[in-house]
């Protein structure tokens, strides 16, 4: 039997609802310990704007972590993209939907312009399509022109199913351990010259790929 757009449409709304609720559900059983959470947090519960970064294959715990706090998040119209949005609308984030093949430059904009709008942003800046654990200029740059603080999480999850995607997705199994180890705010000073923001982004890259080996090592 062929569906109607409409009969597609629906199957395809629910899918998503399901989706995103069995995903909530799946997350509150897991056992997360946050280690150098406390700046952040402060940061969080002041109000404070700042920019969180997380690698791509991570970011259900990376973006969790920040429910509830005013943050805003760029998601891609993509399908895959929608679940994601409507997850993180669940957990009270302000979602802008972008296209896929968003522009350096245009991301950058939508993005400095959600902090000057008074809202912090979560990021996956190896996103949306790679390569793996390679930071692109987004979460640095945006940092660096709104003069808020960069904060770096390394997510370890001990027990999980990792999917054969570019960003080796991974899905934690129920009541697994988690570690999410947080840098120390790193500073971006908005008179850095190209190549000195351009080494910054290389020195996070490093501090980011070793959070994550740590927090894993903790798990």
């Amino acid at each position: 039997m062929k569906l109607s757009d409409f009969q597609r449409n629906v199957l395809r709304y629910i899918g998503i609802q399901f989706a995103s609720t069995a995903i909530s559900v799946l997350i509150k059983t897991l056992r997360i310990k946050i280690i150098n959470g406390e700046t952040i947090s402060k940061f969080a519960n002041e109000k404070k704007n700042f920019v969180s970064a997380f690698w791509h294959g991570s970011m259900l715990i990376g973006w969790y972590m920040h429910k509830n706090e005013n943050v805003a998040a760029l998601v891609s119209q993509s399908k895959d993209g929608e679940v994601l949005a409507k997850i993180l609308e669940k957990w009270n984030y302000k979602v802008v939907r972008g296209s896929s093949s968003l522009g350096g430059n245009e991301a950058l904009s939508v993005m400095v312009d959600l902090i000057r709008g008074n809202n912090s942003l979560a990021i996956t800046p190896d996103g949306p399509r790679g390569p793996i654990y390679k930071m692109k200029a987004g979460a640095v740059v945006t940092a660096k022109k709104t003069n808020v603080p960069l904060f770096l999480a390394g997510i370890g999850i001990k027990k999980k199913s990792v999917l054969k995607s570019w960003d080796h997705f991974e899905v934690p199994k129920p009541f697994s351990k988690v570690v999410v180890l947080y840098s120390d705010p790193v500073l971006i000073d908005d008179s850095f010259s190209y190549e000195e923001t351009n080494q910054k982004i290389i020195e996070c890259e490093a501090l980011l790929n070793k959070l994550q080996k740590d927090a894993l090592q903790l798990c």
